[in-house]
């Protein structure tokens, strides 16, 4: 699998990066463990080489994971991780009541204070196993600190060589725009897929006139364009896809009209519908890579997979127009 540049570092990143926040069970019904592992080392042999994770995933649980995954394999990989949501402050934005795997009660709260993200960084990598982080991003901007201050923090982690390249996610434009002023911006995570496109209008411009590599996350919307989640799906008990709208019975049909549009696609290419969505993403302008999340060695080898597909230009178009569904949510 070829791969890209992140941004303008000397980190290299394949298109599919393998997301692990299911796999920290948190929001998703729970994981299994071995599994979760097992699909972390299949990614890597399929030459999947950048995993991406966060503190809060698990409330530490997913990061775990990795560094066991990863263990006598670390020079192979690209570790992405996070900071910004604390689980174990009382600091920070937009305090959310929620429950741990456990069902214990904890509250999840936007903290990008500099000594938070010290703190953060220092426990992630203990939970790695690692003494650097090849991308360390800031999750979610925090209301109650200065981005400045923030992004000065994370800039003095990379001079320390504690990380290689810092980025962003879930910046609007603004808020990129002046982390980057600072010192650039090697990447932004921004939810993506075919359809909810809105960051091509402003953020996906921006980026590739500064050299800002753009990391899609949700490119399948939470299995919605895998066909796997249709109309007779059933969800697990704390799986929070169940109460999201875009799930909704009605979304589930129109989602399966236009999956049933591709299937042509798919058997000249001998490939699932999941692979054609994954292929035609990161084949889309200023797209860099995206984060497909794996449970199992299956699915991460489907994945992967994606990787390796050669689609025609109009292939690419019959599958984007394909999904001009309007009033998904």
């Amino acid at each position: 699998m070829k791969k890209r540049i992140l941004g303008r570092t000397h980190v290299e990143v394949t298109p599919i990066i393998l997301g692990t926040w299911a796999i920290g069970g948190w929001m998703w019904g729970g994981t299994n463990q071995s599994d979760a592992i097992a699909a972390i080392q299949a990614s890597i042999e399929q030459g999947v080489n950048t995993i991406d994770t966060a503190a809060i995933y698990g409330a530490g649980l997913s990061e775990k994971l990795v560094g066991q995954a990863i263990r006598g394999k670390r020079e192979q990989v690209v570790i992405a991780t996070k900071c910004g949501m604390r689980w174990n402050s009382n600091e920070g934005a937009e305090p959310v009541a929620s429950v741990d795997d456990q069902g214990n009660p904890i509250t999840i709260r936007k903290n990008s204070k500099p000594d938070s993200i010290f703190y953060e960084c220092e426990e992630s990598l203990k939970r790695l196993g690692t003494d650097y982080i090849d991308l360390y991003q800031i999750h979610w901007p925090d209301s109650t600190t200065p981005i400045e201050e923030s992004w000065a923090a994370m800039v003095k982690l990379k001079q320390q060589g504690k990380v290689r390249a810092i980025g962003v996610s879930n910046y609007n434009l603004s808020q990129l725009k002046i982390a980057h002023a600072i010192h650039p911006v090697a990447s932004i995570q921004s939810p993506y897929s075919l359809i909810r496109r809105e960051i091509e209008k402003e953020i996906i411009p921006f980026c590739i006139q500064e050299g800002i590599s753009v990391i899609v996350y949700s490119p399948l919307e939470r299995g919605l364009l895998t066909g796997k989640v249709d109309a007779k799906y059933t969800f697990a008990k704390g799986d929070h896809r169940s109460k999201n709208p875009t799930f909704s019975l009605e979304n589930r049909k129109r989602v399966g009209v236009a999956l049933e549009k591709l299937r042509p696609i798919g058997e000249r290419h001998a490939a699932t519908l999941a692979q054609l969505i994954i292929a035609c993403t990161i084949s889309r302008p200023g797209i860099t890579a995206a984060l497909v999340g794996a449970r199992r060695p299956s699915q991460a080898i489907e994945n992967a997979g994606a990787g390796k597909l050669q689609l025609t230009d109009q292939e690419l178009s019959q599958i984007t127009e394909a999904f001009h569904i309007p009033n998904i949510s």
